[in-house]
């Protein structure tokens, strides 16, 4: 990731007019890394169920098939540029998908939970690696001219993996088997390998990076971020507080944390460079990318669990309703590197900004009786949105940064995207779960015995129920049993509303730190990404 900063034969000068052919598959080959990778971040969701049946999981022991994975990757992320100083650029990734495949074939054979947990792990630290060093591979490899295009790849498969993950997983699951969500990875990894076989030349470790680390920080990112996670991914699930365990956690991550700060002082190459958040540019760029990503991760959660609750779907037809958000991708792609290299990126985030939480405030208005087609708009909306907050936002964090810089930079960016996607559910996970106890209470309270409404829906259901079973006592048990249903129902439909709203201000929040993001210029070639 940061081959930048190691003098190496396989970064050209940035001056060059057009990339080469070697440049292009070296593009090419760390975005089918990237895609692989925030593929199989979701791609076990829409499977969770088969997958618990046959490894003996409970639904609470499930969720660690996906907490497994982001743990590993988050912490993984901002380790990548020193790993890449360490072994190079080529060798580390070829590592990484040979290790990527010995995981993803650990956990389709997997057929108990600890056995499953490590591959998940294991899957998380190798693809956590792809993802920062196929932003820094287009850094490296491209000339100014040719940026917009390959950022534009990266950009489209970072908000496509995750949209695509829980749709292909559902219909693997459903039409061969779930294990074929992780077998998939072979040939994807063969291919890999061969790209970057072909497209990186050779380089020699630099041991001496590894002897001369900051293991101060290196230890406290490995324990206080992936504490961090489970506490986020676990707490609502662990009522927060309440648990001992995430109290344990919670105060390990703050350990963590603290060594991270004290490294900071103390090493001559700090692991993690919190120095740059000092530019403000850059520093605009991270926390916009924060609650982007809350953002894109929030979303991806909420429509599928309504469609899921109330509408009745199942995983393929909420996976096919989130692919509507990935239509503008692919229609915008011939013109997105030209709307990158002319337009003002201040201009292009604001108005990703305010379309994502326009999109958000579509759905505020929602129903028992909503369905699929009722997010059409809101979803296409939400597609052009994403692409235009997103794509400026990956190249402005270079832009604000030196050449020299760009790997460290792009394993913070990376890192707080995934960070703001872990902390953005955490928060929606609790304000569901307690607006929901809130909004059921409300209701009910309102439809108490003097209730003439609550009596004439009871006595009228009751009534239908009679006429078919002959015992009234049956009947009025049924009876009430439906309202409570439709009070659940209620109450879920009022609390999503009200998710979607929080998370439309939340978006918008963000528009004036779009005022502090810097374009890149096209007269000066080392301050670009």
């Amino acid at each position: 990731m940061a081959e930048s900063t190691v003098a190496t034969p396989a970064a050209p000068a940035p001056e060059a007019e057009r990339a080469s052919a070697a440049d292009w598959i070296a593009v090419a080959a760390g975005s089918l890394g990237a895609l692989m990778a925030t593929l199989d971040i979701s791609i076990t969701n829409s499977a969770l169920p088969q997958i618990q049946g046959e490894i003996g999981a409970t639904g609470t022991e499930g969720t660690w098939i996906s907490t497994g994975y982001l743990m590993s990757e988050i912490v993984m992320i901002p380790l990548a540029a020193w790993l890449t100083r360490v072994f190079g650029l080529r060798n580390f990734l070829l590592g990484n998908a040979v290790f990527f495949i010995v995981f993803s074939m650990m956990c389709g054979w997997s057929h108990t939970l600890p056995m499953m947990i490590v591959g998940r792990i294991g899957q998380g630290f190798a693809g956590g690696a792809m993802i920062p060093t196929a932003q820094t591979i287009i850094r490296t490899r491209l000339p100014r001219s040719q940026m917009p295009v390959g950022m534009t790849m990266f950009g489209l498969i970072v908000l496509l993996g995750p949209l695509l993950g829980p749709v292909l997983g559902g219909w693997l699951a459903e039409n061969i088997s779930w294990s074929w969500c992780f077998f998939i990875n072979l040939p994807v990894c063969i291919a890999l390998i061969t790209l970057l076989i072909v497209g990186l030349t050779a380089d020699r470790p630099h041991w001496e990076a590894f002897f001369k680390a900051d293991w101060l920080g290196i230890v406290g990112l490995a324990v206080g971020l992936s504490s961090l996670t489970v506490v986020l991914e676990e707490g609502q699930r662990e009522r927060w507080f309440e648990s001992n365990m995430i109290l344990a956690l919670s105060a390990i991550s703050l350990a963590g944390m603290i060594l991270i700060a004290i490294s900071q002082f103390t090493a001559k190459k700090p692991i993690m460079r919190l120095s740059l958040m000092r530019n403000p540019r850059y520093a605009s760029v991270i926390i916009i990318v924060f609650a982007v990503g809350a953002g894109l991760y929030g979303v991806s959660y909420l429509l599928p669990q309504f469609l899921s609750i109330v509408s009745g779907y199942n995983a393929e037809q909420s996976g096919a309703i989130m692919l509507i958000s990935g239509v503008p991708a692919f229609m915008m792609m011939p013109i997105l590197p030209r709307i990158l290299g002319k337009l003002d990126f201040r201009m292009l985030v604001i108005v990703g900004l305010v379309l994502f939480g326009t999109s958000c405030m579509l759905d505020i208005d929602l129903t028992a009786q909503s369905v699929g087609h009722d997010f059409y708009w809101s979803q296409l909306i939400r597609g052009v949105a994403q692409i235009l907050a997103m794509m400026p936002l990956n190249q402005a964090s270079m832009a604000a940064v030196s050449r020299e810089d760009s790997g460290d930079a792009a394993g913070l960016y990376n890192m707080a995207r995934n960070l703001g996607g872990s902390v953005g559910l955490a928060i929606i996970g609790t304000v569901i779960d307690r607006r929901t106890t809130f909004h059921t209470a409300m209701i009910r309270e309102s439809l108490t015995a003097n209730s003439t409404l609550g009596q004439d829906r009871i006595a009228s259901s009751a009534a239908n129920w009679f006429a078919q079973t002959g015992d009234m006592a049956y009947s009025k048990m049924r009876a009430l049993g439906q309202i409570a249903v439709q009070i659940q129902q209620q109450a879920t439909v009022m609390t999503y509303s009200e998710t979607f709203f929080l998370l439309g201000l939340a978006l918008l929040a963000c528009i004036p730190l779009a005022l502090l993001l810097k374009t890149p210029s096209t007269n000066t070639p080392s301050a670009g990404h």
